[in-house]
């Protein structure tokens, strides 16, 4: 096995790990986001993310948490905006 391959093995386990666990470290949050562990520890530091510190030294996190997390602040697309301009311009006129 060349480590390409072997590289690709370990990213698909890793996703497989996140995909089951309801309660993630760090490391696995950065691989379920995306974002550096880095930034992640930042956001903790800022409380723009929510933790849990059990022991006052490891963190944790609810992955429901964190997906719910990630769809803050959605932005609608120019569809649902015209949806919404035309169901608010019906109910003005009865």
């Amino acid at each position: 096995m060349n480590d390409l391959e072997l590289k690709d093995q370990l990213n698909r386990i890793e996703d497989a790990l996140c995909n089951t666990k309801s309660v993630l470290t760090a490391d696995e949050v950065s691989i379920f986001t995306g974002l550096s562990k880095k930034y992640i520890y930042t956001l903790t530091s800022k409380r723009q993310i929510p933790f849990y510190k059990p022991m006052g030294k490891v963190l944790y996190f609810s992955k429901k948490e964190i997906e719910e997390w990630m769809l803050t602040n959605g932005v609608m697309s120019s569809q649902q905006i015209q949806d919404k301009a035309s169901s608010y311009i019906l109910r003005k006129k009865t």
